[in-house]
């Protein structure tokens, strides 16, 4: 076979290989999908189970008391009075304009997914800060995680699960980890190495070190963290209204299919208005938490 005829029949070979790969791996799939799907999909119940009550929770008591106690938790997170008044009358727009339930399970789920990702994202974190091995293979899949299309990574967790909260929740958490477990590596990683060496002449060991220490002066740091993963895990809200997700990304959703102007735009500032509230909290208690950990060190 001379050269001319080796590049004609070379890239039928390879798309004839090519499309053989890709039914192998949709066959595997399905099969996978179809001996464990219901299994992993009992697996959340639990997530499920917390996740639908805190959601009644928020949407049945009557909103006056739910508003007082977002209050009493905005001004002990921030110490403002401004913030404070302002979140008043931001939830007061939200109730007059009937946007009300979908804010609460927006809440709910944001609640519920930074929760997850804290539980998750800090013991990865810790695990990282503490190898460099671990480090090198934990990054590249943050790397992916944060690059990939959102949509890309709906697909299986959708063809996995099914339409419904829980392939959301799944959704938000992976788009919204990185910041978490990153973050939290660096503030390890940035203590100070005289304090360590104190710790260690005074014979701490390596989880005395770690919970007394460590974790207490990466505190800001990981507070840093949490606000980026509620960040993003409010940039998900309305992409995850596609695979089922009340809240307020449905509204949004609706809007752009049917051009419904005023509603996309009043749903769209709730949205917002979440992320300022949010936003400021996390990173004001973040700010008073440093300046402690600063004047307890002097």
């Amino acid at each position: 076979m001379n050269i001319p005829e080796f590049l004609t029949v070379f890239p039928k070979m390879g798309k004839v290989d090519y499309l053989a790969f890709k039914k192998a791996i949709d066959g595997a799939f399905r099969q996978f999908s179809r001996a464990y799907g219901d299994s992993i999909e009992s697996f959340f119940d639990p997530v499920l189970y917390f996740l639908v009550n805190l959601e009644k929770l928020l949407q049945n008591t009557p909103w006056p008391i739910v508003i007082m106690v977002f209050l009493l938790l905005i001004y002990y997170g921030s110490r403002s009075i401004y913030l404070t008044v302002g979140s008043l009358a931001a939830f007061l727009f939200i109730a007059y304009f009937g946007m009300w339930q979908d804010t609460m399970s927006t809440v709910s789920i944001i609640g519920v997914c930074t929760l997850l990702a804290i539980g998750l994202g800090i013991p990865i974190g810790i695990l990282m800060s503490g190898s460099d091995r671990v480090r090198s293979a934990v990054v590249p899949i943050l790397d992916i995680m944060q690059t990939m299309p959102s949509f890309v990574y709906l697909i299986p967790v959708v063809m996995l699960l099914g339409i419904g909260k829980i392939p959301g929740l799944l959704a938000i958490i992976i788009y919204a980890i990185p910041p978490m477990i990153r973050l939290t590596d660096l503030g390890i990683r940035e203590v100070d190495k005289e304090v360590l060496e104190a710790a260690d002449a005074f014979g701490a060991n390596r989880i005395q070190k770690l919970f007394r220490v460590q974790l207490p002066l990466a505190l800001p740091t990981i507070f840093a963290g949490i606000n980026q993963t509620i960040m993003m895990a409010l940039a998900m809200v309305v992409i995850a209204s596609m695979i089922g997700v009340r809240g307020l990304g449905q509204p949004v959703l609706k809007a752009i299919s049917n051009q419904y102007l005023t509603m996309g735009l009043l749903n769209g500032f709730a949205i917002v208005v979440l992320a300022v509230i949010f936003d400021r909290v996390s990173q004001s208690f973040g700010k008073r938490l440093q300046q402690h950990r600063a004047g307890s060190r002097e």
